[in-house]
């Protein structure tokens, strides 16, 4: 098992994250190996959860999308909290507006 947990390029994972991934030692393999703006996409969609049910919706779809060799979360618009590139036009033009 991993000596630290890795994390996203800008966003730390959640303590619950962390303990739903520490506990599939296969899931917390595959997570170790996704790339840092990976593992980014993944904590910003669980992040952007309202409410605490869809939140945990969200973390164990990560560990099983993960199991299922998936390195992105589905249908996410990427992270708007990047600083390192400027958000899509779609970004802009949905997402921002909301925040």
């Amino acid at each position: 098992m991993a000596e630290t947990f890795s994390h996203g390029t800008v966003h730390v994972a959640g303590e619950d994250m962390q303990a739903a991934l520490l506990a599939d030692e296969e899931a917390l393999a595959l997570w170790q190996a996704l790339t840092p703006l990976a593992r980014n996409e993944y904590i910003c969609w669980v992040d952007d959860a309202k409410r605490a049910p869809t939140r945990e919706k969200r973390i164990a779809r990560t560990v099983e999308s993960l199991l299922e060799g998936k390195r992105r979360p589905c249908c996410w618009p990427g992270c708007i909290h990047r600083t390192d590139k400027a958000p899509s036009k779609w970004q802009r033009d949905n997402l921002l507006k909301e925040k």
